[in-house]
């Protein structure tokens, strides 16, 4: 007897190499399908790491992260059939239990026909078959078996089609502006965004953030271009008039490879029924496209709950400030929308982000990050488990020296949110602050397998940590601390006019030693706009011209303002210590070093190897602030891997 396994949808049939899901083929890698079978025979039982890596890849040399990178391959197959409920359980520290009762099935093996039934053969004085007949009969055979084989590719090609075409990949371009009224122009920007906050949820559809597809608020919809630029199959385009108290929006869904248009409608509205749109627009979106959504996916997606519409205007106000970074003025419309209704938890959510991102890049001052704090907190006590709220949150955290509190919950986004991107990466850049690095990677690489525009670097870094808008910086930064320089170049996205990004081209540059364009970059990025990290890699541009005395003057103006503000990341902090260990200030490098490690940046296995703190790598404090970030890291590993 071959055993079956049956669990909720799913029907798991080991020997034939299959995983069907309600009579429709799953698709998995090999070794995800061997550790599917591992964790479902053994199911309700603990499995340490060690033993799901000694029964899945035995004898090989692998990497923890292979295990990391095939769970949450699985959970993305599973879980989107079933929304909410987890398959796969963590457990922190010791490994993974198959949480869900399995039904084994017994199905009879291919046995020897009975001695009675068997056809008789014939005896030797039967006459043999002329040539001719046999001719026949092997010709029938032949054309019996390319009929077989060719209803197989036939019934294999609608299979792997069913299996693929129920995820689509969507881009809502902001709607464009019919009277090019000024005044009118944010409902552009903020009702696209609207949107695809609503559709976020939705397992079988991926949804390109509001960062990718700032950058075509007023340029002309091009949609071949646009659909390549975007990496998407489907678009959303749209025109929007307002007349008083009348608006008038008109849209349409179109199949970016074969310009069809699959759905569009034109809605006429009072201006104070601007709520209604989202709902409208993403229940023609999910008829025209027929998705399914699972009962958690439904519900998350049901209408909001009235909001006063003056106070939902100044939200959509801030929201469009905020996708084009003028943090305080956003901040201004999002107050105004919470004094308004203090019960719309998506202003709060989004008030704590402008409050994070006035701090951190445009040194606002330490209280915006207790104002941001309190922000989300407020959010998630109107409506729990929001995501943009919970990644945010966990966001700041990082940057505040508690990554330790971070990790639990994006885990926990993570697992009602499975296809979140920007959850994935956020807790990809969680893992490099506590030195995880190739957990990092994998985390990070599963968020742009998901959506490749995770890391678009639209505009500066301010906007980190969204699902809607770009998270923290859109970096790839562990390659560099791997020592992975030309992949970590190769991973920067493709922006001239992001000082945040052509910081970090210069930064990968100078690692390569590639001096000259090293500082170009860092010189055009200052140019753009002399953030925090802008001004860091200005430091570095004057120290390969050899003015170190200019370099250590921004290095001190950068430090003393952070200090006096009580703000910026210690990440940031740790930049300014390797730029004075490169330039021979010994002290000030072995003091920001220390404060960068106190206040929560601690990736161990980078520092013991990090070739710009060569100069410092012989004095007695390095080696003290290096224990203090093995102590620290050593008890994250321990507590959550």
């Amino acid at each position: 007897m071959q055993a079956v396994y049956q669990f909720g949808p799913f029907r798991l049939d080991p020997a034939e190499h299959r995983l069907m899901r309600d009579g429709q083929p799953v698709s998995l890698a090999p070794k995800a399908f061997e550790l599917l079978v591992y964790l479902v025979e053994n199911h309700g039982r603990l499995l340490t790491k060690d033993q799901i890596m000694r029964a899945v890849w035995p004898g090989s040399f692998v990497e923890e992260a292979n295990l990391t990178v095939s769970i949450s391959a699985l959970r993305k197959a599973l879980e989107k059939a079933d929304g909410d409920l987890s398959y796969i359980e963590t457990i922190p520290k010791k490994g993974y239990r198959f949480a869900v009762s399995v039904e084994e099935v017994r199905t009879p093996e291919l046995s020897p026909v009975p001695e009675e039934h068997a056809p008789q053969l014939p005896s030797p004085v039967t006459p043999r078959p002329s040539r001719r007949k046999t001719i026949v009969i092997a010709a029938a055979a032949v054309i019996l078996c390319g009929l077989a084989i060719t209803a197989y590719l036939v019934r294999q090609r609608k299979t792997n089609s069913a299996a693929t075409s129920g995820q689509h990949s969507l881009a809502i371009l902001p709607l464009q502006n019919v009277k090019h009224d000024p005044e009118n122009d944010f409902l552009g920007f903020s009702l696209a965004d609207a949107v695809i906050t609503k559709l976020d949820s939705v397992s079988s559809l991926t949804v390109r953030p509001s960062s990718a597809i700032e950058k075509y608020r007023t340029q002309p919809v091009d949609i071949p271009r646009v659909a390549s630029e975007l990496n998407v199959d489907t678009l959303l385009t749209g025109t929007f008039i307002r007349e008083g108290d009348d608006l008038r929006i008109t849209y349409q869904l179109v199949d970016a490879k074969t310009d069809r248009i699959l759905g569009k409608d034109e809605i006429d509205l009072k201006y104070d029924k601007l709520l209604t749109v989202q709902d409208n627009v993403t229940q023609q979106i999910i008829k025209s496209l027929e998705l399914n959504l699972s009962p958690s996916e439904a519900e998350r997606i049901k209408p909001d709950e009235p909001v006063n519409p003056l106070a939902y205007e100044y939200y959509l106000r801030g929201v469009d400030l905020m996708g084009s970074h003028n943090f305080p003025l956003a901040i201004k419309m999002l107050e105004k929308s919470a004094d308004i209704d203090p019960k719309h938890a998506l202003t709060w959510a989004y008030l704590g982000q402008c409050y994070t991102s006035d701090a951190a890049f445009e040194f606002g001052g330490r209280a915006q990050y207790h104002k941001a704090q309190a922000a989300y907190e407020r959010a998630l006590a109107l409506r729990p488990k929001q995501i943009e709220a919970s990644t945010f949150l966990a966001n700041l955290l990082i940057d505040t020296g508690k990554v330790e509190q971070a990790v639990p919950l994006l885990r926990d986004a993570l697992k009602s949110n499975p296809m979140q991107a920007a959850v994935h990466w956020e807790l990809g850049y969680a893992y490099r602050f506590a030195g995880m690095l190739r957990e990092s990677v994998a985390e990070c690489e599963r968020a742009r397998q998901i959506d490749p525009s995770v890391n678009s670097g639209q505009s500066v870094e301010g906007t980190k940590g969204s699902s809607r808008m770009k998270p923290n910086g859109a970096v790839l930064n562990t390659y560099l601390y791997l020592g992975e320089y030309d992949k970590f170049l190769q991973s920067l996205p493709d922006d001239e006019n992001s000082d945040f990004i052509l910081f970090y081209r210069g930064f990968g540059e100078y690692h390569l030693k590639h001096w000259d364009r090293a500082a170009k970059d860092f010189d055009r990025a200052n140019e753009i706009h002399p953030s925090l990290y802008a001004q860091i890699g200005k430091a570095l541009s004057y120290s390969i011209a050899r003015q170190n005395s200019e370099a250590l003057g921004i290095l001190h103006k950068v430090e003393d303002m952070i200090r006096q503000r009580g703000v910026g990341d210690p990440e940031a902090t740790y930049k300014i210590a390797q730029s004075y260990a490169v330039l021979g200030d010994k002290i000030s490098a072995l003091r920001t070093l220390r404060s960068s490690i106190e206040n929560g940046f601690f990736p161990y296995p980078y520092l013991v190897t990090d070739p710009l703190l060569a100069n410092i790598h012989n004095e007695p404090p390095f080696a003290e602030s290096l224990n203090l970030a093995r102590r620290r890291y050593e008890a994250f590993k321990t507590k959550f891997f």
